[in-house]
């Protein structure tokens, strides 16, 4: 299909819906999901973003961007992830806990508000990666409008592109929990370490990147592209400089570079 025939399918699936209420994180497929409910919808679909301590302030204020950019009303809500019994202690199905919750609550707004369905951004794609919030998903039905009506993330980025959403490209952000091995605890101090390295990383201008968490070390994944980058002798001083003045004692560059949900790796060695 071409990238028409693509929209076609998803704005036939989101009619469906009537009204809505959207999981909107600001990333590039709850943005498509948002935008594309807000055209065909209007008034009838609302963006909710849901601040919680593993949901950094630059990617709230991104949301908002986003939001306003689409013009879908927008609201805004708060969760605690680490006061949900089971989630501090970040099994390996940490992130059932966390959407159960954040599902939980969006059904009350869409029942208060009289909106019909949830939706989040979920695509084909996620099928293939361990992701145990689809369980949640699916225990409360929420609906996937990007998965039903077929859709991969290259197809997302090329519909949002054709869409002109600025953010079509925007490099895929997971939230702060996935930083840690499975088993180690989170708090509200280590969200605050990972934060800061991450934000000087940012600050640098690498786009793409994670700051792992392993008690005192830091496990820095950049694309393998950016390693000579961070390698240079007075980009290295300087790295190592702040990340110790973070709180982090000893600093490593993970070689294999970045990759998404490198924290499952020891979950597939297992088996």
């Amino acid at each position: 299909m071409d990238v028409n025939e693509k929209l076609k399918k998803l704005q036939e699936t989101i009619r469906t819906l009537e009204s809505v209420v959207v999981a909107f994180s600001g990333g590039v497929d709850s943005s498509l999901v948002a935008k594309v409910c807000y055209d065909i919808l209007g008034e009838k679909a609302l963006a909710v973003t849901a601040r919680s301590e593993t949901y950094p302030v630059h990617e709230y204020e991104e949301a908002k961007r986003i939001a306003k950019e689409i013009g879908i009303p927008h609201m805004t809500i708060h969760t605690s992830e680490l006061g949900i019994e089971g989630f501090a202690n970040n099994p390996p199905n940490r992130c059932y806990f966390c959407k159960s919750e954040l599902f939980g609550k969006l059904k009350d707004i869409a029942q208060e508000k009289g909106y019909k369905n949830v939706a989040d951004g979920a695509n084909l794609d996620d099928a293939n990666e361990y992701r145990p919030g689809l369980d949640a998903a699916r225990e409360l039905n929420i609906c996937s409008p990007l998965k039903e009506s077929g859709l991969r993330k290259a197809d997302i980025r090329q519909i949002s592109k054709y869409l002109n959403l600025s953010n079509w490209n925007k490099p895929p952000y997971a939230c702060m929990s996935s930083r840690f091995p499975y088993g180690e605890s989170i708090t509200e101090g280590k969200l605050s370490l990972i934060a800061a390295a991450e934000d000087y990383l940012r600050s640098i201008g690498l786009r793409q990147f994670r700051v792992r968490h392993h008690n005192t070390i830091a496990r820095i994944e950049v694309l393998p592209e950016d390693i000579p980058f961070l390698l240079q002798a007075n980009r290295r001083k300087e790295l190592v400089k702040r990340f110790k003045e973070i709180g982090y004692t000893y600093i490593t560059l993970d070689m294999e570079g970045y990759r998404s949900g490198s924290m499952n790796e020891v979950l597939t060695a297992q088996k």
